[in-house]
């Protein structure tokens, strides 16, 4: 296996913009790094999870991810917009960003099996770097640590970028014109995601970050 370049895709995807990436760092910016942790490690755990069941069920997880794609792409699709709603509803720091709460651990693992797009870069990460001669099992272990240890130091940039933006956003207007444009692209991402999944879609098979 050529670790060294299946490290460099998933540092590529970890960082690229994408649905997880934007989360953290709103929550970042709204409830700070401390708190945002769980979220970082639910969602590492969530994908590094994903990839160790795909590697270790191979053949007979591609033929049922196509079945399951529609379902997964509509809920995926519903939940983004339910967060994109919360973030344009975190208006100012403080009381009212205490009161909203952050990703949870179980939430950053969830999200992951609704996200259809995780899911293929899962698969296709299992078809072009998992070793022919290699147990199933030991590729499932050791997909998972890799995943999980290049993920969560890459993702937590997006929580830490976050965190840096409090002092630029000190006030409540800018804070809400920031959650506003992060709510927005959030449901435009989940928007791309939903007519991507369509038969007569012509957004073509485009591999959307993470």
């Amino acid at each position: 296996m050529n670790t060294a370049a299946l490290l460099i895709y998933l540092s590529v995807m970890a960082l690229t913009p994408g649905p997880n990436n934007l989360i953290l760092a709103a929550s970042g910016l709204n409830h700070g790094f401390g708190r945002t942790v769980p979220s970082l490690l639910g969602i590492s755990t969530g994908i590094a999870l994903q990839s160790a069941i795909i590697i270790l069920f191979m053949s007979q997880l591609a033929p049922l991810l196509g079945a399951l794609k529609p379902a997964l792409t509509l809920a995926g699709c519903a939940y983004l917009l339910y967060l994109a709603w919360q973030m344009k509803q975190a208006g100012t720091l403080g009381k009212q960003a205490e009161e909203q709460q952050p990703m949870s651990f179980m939430g950053g693992i969830w999200f992951q099996w609704l996200n259809p797009k995780t899911w293929m870069m899962s698969l296709n990460m299992g078809m072009v770097f998992l070793p022919q001669d290699m147990p199933a099992g030991q590729a499932a272990v050791l997909f998972f640590l890799l995943v999980f240890i290049t993920m969560m130091p890459c993702i937590s940039v997006w929580a830490g970028a976050g965190v840096a933006l409090q002092k630029l956003l000190n006030t409540p207007r800018r804070l809400a014109c920031f959650n506003g444009t992060m709510a927005l692209t959030l449901a435009g991402t989940a928007l791309w995601l939903l007519l991507d999944s369509l038969p007569a879609g012509r957004l073509g098979a485009a591999n959307f970050p993470i």
